[in-house]
């Protein structure tokens, strides 16, 4: 770590680094400026086309070179460093968990502002360009290329579909040495390991009948209530934050009627990819127990229960070693702006990389926000805070690009 420490020391102590940060200080209002802006244009699930477009003008705008758009969405820029094309890509994500047709109109109160999606994470689109303002105002050179990218995805069902279109089909992938997802505020809370889950819904179905006059044929809510049952039963080991849960269900046509069709949907996760198989596994013979079960329980003479299980989601785990250079370099430039650094697990951008043996972190964009995921979502655009922040993470990216003394 002394190593790493004495490394942010000379960036920060090197004039154009505090040129950087002056620059941050002076554009603070445009910075501002932009997360509203690019709030305002919604970005729901599977539907962050306006945005991107938005998003790669201002790209465009801000200089990058090779700036383009890819199969799945994703936009992105390169700012050219002085070696070979290696690349640190530096990502925030474009969507949020908010339908088409949310009131995305951001509301201020004193240094506050409040609407679904500014902190998730719409702030840290803005912040990537900030930076991209403050290294070239400075004159800053770094040895990598930095790649910022805006992906979709990230939330929900969208399953991480843009990094991971990025590092199996995009042509970048080859070149990436280091990956950064700036994604929420809290700077001080560095993501190192990704959280793998898996998700699935399940269709119980059955020949369905009247409630009172087909009473004793096989019910598939029966089915699935087993199932549901066999999940809840499962082990779930603590030290690997191994989770279950039965999220969301519904079918049937009638309160007097035995339904011919039921669905499930199920949230398993953990650190551990040995633990999320077992998980896996468990959840799935239990599916398939409670179908035998109701089968053999009641009458089939109009059909059996079946189930169809549909794979819709399914994120890697994975982790970056504490003693990753990284790791260090991110920890040592949180810590030289007085916050005390937690490394800690969670489900972001970085799993792809992470379960590809890639150095990658989840870094905050600065300041302080909450309620995310609500309509009531906020952040704290207070100056003195928020700079604090962005200074943290302006020289971790920068260490680890290469910068050039």
């Amino acid at each position: 770590m002394t190593d790493a420490a004495d490394i942010i020391a000379r960036i920060m102590a090197d004039p154009r680094f505090r040129t950087a940060c002056e620059v941050l200080a002076h554009e603070h209002d445009r910075t501002v400026e932009d997360i509203v802006r690019l709030t305002e244009i919604p970005a729901p699930p599977f539907g962050e086309g306006p945005r991107a477009a938005a998003y790669l003008t201002m790209l465009q705008a801000h200089g990058l070179s090779d700036c383009e758009q890819d199969a799945v969405g994703n936009v992105m820029g390169r700012r050219p460093g002085t070696g070979n094309g290696s690349t640190i890509v530096v990502a925030a994500h474009l969507d949020t968990v908010f339908p088409a047709g949310t009131d995305v109109r951001v509301r201020r109160e004193g240094t506050r502002l409040f609407a679904p999606g500014i902190g998730d994470d719409t702030r840290s689109l803005a912040v990537n360009l900030a930076f991209l303002r403050a290294m070239d105002a400075a004159g800053i050179r770094t040895r990598h290329d930095i790649l910022l990218l805006g992906d979709v995805g990230e939330e929900g069902l969208g399953d991480l579909r843009g990094v991971r279109h990025f590092f199996t089909a995009g042509r970048h992938r080859d070149r990436v040495a280091a990956f950064f997802t700036i994604d929420s505020p809290e700077v001080e809370r560095i993501v190192t390991t990704g959280i793998g889950s898996k998700r699935y819904r399940v269709i119980f179905r059955g020949p369905g009948g009247h409630s009172f006059a087909a009473f004793g044929l096989v019910n598939p809510a029966y089915a699935m209530a087993q199932a549901m049952l066999a999940l809840a039963a499962l082990p779930a080991a603590a030290a690997s934050r191994t989770t279950h849960c039965a999220s969301v269900l519904g079918g049937g046509t009638s309160v007097n009627a035995i339904p011919h069709e039921v669905w499930l949907e199920v949230d398993l996760r953990s650190q551990s990819p040995a633990d999320l198989a077992a998980l896996e596994s468990g959840f799935l013979a239990g599916v398939e127990q409670a179908v035998a079960a109701e089968n053999a329980a009641r009458d089939t003479r109009e059909g059996p229960i079946v189930a169809e299980i549909l794979t819709i989601g399914d994120r890697p785990a994975g982790a970056t070693p504490a003693g990753a250079a990284i790791v260090e370099l991110v920890t040592a430039a949180i810590a030289a702006q007085g916050y005390t650094p937690v490394c800690e697990a969670s489900s972001t951008d970085a799993n792809i990389p992470m379960s590809l043996g890639i150095p990658a972190v989840r870094l905050g964009s600065g300041g302080s926000g909450g309620r995310g995921h609500s309509l009531e979502e906020w952040i704290d655009v207070e100056p003195r805070e928020s700079l604090r922040g962005m200074t943290a993470s302006l020289a971790a990216i920068l260490a680890v690009a290469g910068f050039i003394e």
